[in-house]
């Protein structure tokens, strides 16, 4: 389940279809942990053949709002507009092996931006 803060934010950027696949997916992540997109497909509460729901699946997880830049970090924007006093030094720290190439997220005064490592 998603905390409803998550929610207004999310619902804010997708369609409500893709919120609610949204949703089903993180359902499906909390219950397995460790899974593929096979795994998904297989679990995924839809009435089409398995190949085509693990193409909706992968069409879904491809689109362009599912990036950090898009989808996670207005939540993480807002969080902080809502949680850091006005004019507080904020440092956040981010584990690097996770990032592509081109760079990763940093936050200068409040305002996240990409940063080429």
């Amino acid at each position: 389940m998603l905390p409803s803060f998550y929610q207004s934010c999310l619902k804010s950027q997708l369609s409500s279809a893709q919120f609610i696949t949204l949703k089903i997916l993180v359902e499906l992540l909390q219950q397995e942990r460790r899974i593929s997109i096979e795994r998904l497909a297989t679990l995924f509460p839809q009435p089409i053949l398995f190949e085509s729901r693990r193409r909706n699946l992968q069409r879904f997880l491809s689109l362009p709002q599912m990036t950090p830049e898009s989808l996670w970090f207005p939540i993480v924007k807002q969080w902080i507009k809502q949680h850091l006093p006005r004019g507080q030094r904020l440092q956040i720290v981010l584990d690097r092996t996770q990032c592509v190439p081109t760079g990763c997220a940093t936050s200068v005064d409040g305002n996240l931006q990409t940063r080429v490592n």
